[in-house]
């Protein structure tokens, strides 16, 4: 039974195809809007937590901030040490300093960024080796000039398929030997390129680049089966006794936390993609209208149809369902077009926009399932108009 008054349904949609489309076009507009803005949506998610996580998964970052027109009070070497011996939770605290410099080899010149560090954050900030070794201790302790260059670095300023390794380099005017390239960090805050730096020991870039002992800012990576925030408020209190910073007083550092920047994006974006996504949605009431409307209009013109039907025993309730079998596959025609414009829109603009495309079959799964639903609902008054109607005054019908 079912088999057959699908076969019926989809004849009488081939029978005026034109009609059946433009019918179906509010669905096409709404599905292909909702799935291509929530796939979009996880693009842009994916790619601002990769941009947060560059600078290193449940990890928290300490700045020098400036408080009442005060210059900011550098931190220490001494600093890094006392969280690693008094905050538990803590897997790697580290230090860093950086500086712009300009990088010369092999004729060639190249703005890049000096960062001075030690093994310990290449740890923190899941820093990895493509190529070559990270510092020995004696290189660490002593200062020694080496560097570890970036991916941009190694295609900016030296010969293509030749290895970089023992080759020397000039940092401003400091020269050092190459003794690794690590693998692309992509892009961190402001679209700064993480590849286009240069890692030297920590000792070398203060004593050379900056002349002190200071700390551009503590790089603390911490195990995610701590309470971040309890960890927060302990680094916040330990960071103010060593600072000198009273209870009640703006403190002079600021404190960011990769894990809750990551959930912070997430919600936003969900939100807004949400918003966005339920104005999309009222195309698909728009066009479940449209689905009512067209199918009351079929009733109008099969009406001798379907007094013929029921004066030769046809029941009220095969009326009913071959009507609302008509109305659902109309709406599920118009949810497969509009899945398959979403994922061709979504597809270029993640392109266009330089995100990752990010394909769940959920979000297409249930837009499916809604266009079924929308059938059902914006079907049934028509399907249930047809079944009422009486087989004499339908056979009279002109």
């Amino acid at each position: 039974m079912f088999g057959a008054t699908l076969l019926l349904a989809l004849r009488e949609i081939r029978r005026h195809l034109l009609r059946s489309f433009l019918t179906t076009l509010g669905i096409i507009i709404g599905i292909a809007g909702v799935v291509t803005m929530v796939t979009l949506g996880k693009g842009v998610t994916a790619s601002v937590e990769a941009q947060i996580n560059s600078f290193g998964t449940n990890a928290f970052f300490i700045f020098p901030a400036q408080v009442d027109n005060r210059p900011p009070q550098p931190m220490k070497q001494d600093d890094v040490q006392a969280i690693m011996e008094q905050i538990a939770g803590v897997k790697m605290a580290a230090a860093q300093v950086e500086r712009p410099v300009t990088a010369f080899h092999n004729g060639q010149n190249w703005n890049a960024t000096v960062e001075g560090v030690g093994n310990d954050y290449l740890l923190a900030r899941n820093i990895e080796i493509d190529e070559g070794r990270q510092f020995t201790e004696a290189e660490e302790q002593s200062g020694a000039n080496v560097c570890i260059v970036g991916p941009t670095i190694l295609e900016e300023i030296f010969v293509a398929g030749m290895s970089p390794l023992g080759e020397e380099i000039r940092v401003n005017n400091v020269a050092c030997r190459v003794i690794g390239v690590f693998k692309s960090r992509s892009v961190g805050g402001g679209n700064q390129d993480l590849d286009n730096n240069i890692l030297m020991p920590l000792k070398n870039i203060q004593r050379r680049f900056v002349g002190n002992d200071d700390i551009g800012y503590i790089t603390v990576s911490y195990d995610p089966a701590y309470d971040s925030a309890a960890m927060q408020a302990a680094l916040v209190d330990l960071m103010r006794e060593r600072r000198n910073v009273p209870d009640g007083e703006d403190p002079d550092f600021e404190m960011v936390d990769t894990a809750q920047a990551n959930e912070a994006v997430a919600t936003t974006i969900g939100l807004m993609t949400a918003m966005v996504a339920a104005i999309a949605g009222i195309a698909l009431v728009v066009g479940g209208i449209g689905i009512m409307n067209i199918m009351l209009v079929s009733v109008t013109e099969r009406t001798r149809e379907i007094g013929i039907r029921l004066a030769i025993g046809a029941l009220a309730r095969e009326v009913r369902l071959q009507f609302l079998t008509e109305a659902v596959v109309l709406c599920c025609f118009g949810g497969v077009l509009g899945l398959l414009l979403a994922l061709g829109l979504s597809y270029l603009l993640a392109g266009a926009m330089e995100v990752p495309w990010v394909f769940d079959p959920t979000p297409n799964v249930v837009a499916f399932l809604f266009c079924a639903l929308l059938g059902i609902t914006f079907g049934y008054y028509p399907a249930r108009r047809a079944s009422k109607l009486d087989p004499i005054d339908a056979l009279r019908h002109e």
